[in-house]
């Protein structure tokens, strides 16, 4: 017989427990942008971790979990509208998470281009 804690845990998979971070980081990246006195780069990039490693651990799976798919989905226009000035980078990076989740392909090749280009 399984014990009740033992199951929940193996009903829960690496990309549900990838969602909850993803989840965390957003709400810490919300925060940080309320300060209004410098960029929170350290907050952004935690956030894109998190949502990479979710884009992982998620690959298989037919459905995205929707509180990833809020957080993502206009996240460059949310960045760009939420202060004067953006780093060019977080921008890139925001619209580069985009296509990760929702387009499967990652823009971004960095050392990894197609023989063709």
């Amino acid at each position: 017989m399984y014990d009740s804690l033992r199951l929940s845990e193996m009903i829960v998979s690496e990309a549900d427990r990838a969602a909850v971070v993803v989840d965390e980081r957003w709400v810490d990246l919300q925060i940080a942008l309320s300060d209004k006195r410098k960029y929170p780069i350290r907050e952004f990039n935690s956030f894109f971790e998190a949502v990479r490693r979710y884009v992982d651990s998620a690959k298989n799976d037919s459905r995205i979990h929707r509180n990833v798919a809020g957080a993502v989905h206009g996240l460059a226009d949310f960045l760009a509208s939420e202060r004067k000035r953006v780093p060019g980078k977080v921008l890139r990076d925001a619209e580069r998470l985009e296509c990760l989740l929702f387009d499967g392909y990652d823009p971004h090749f960095d050392g990894d281009e197609p023989p063709s280009l």
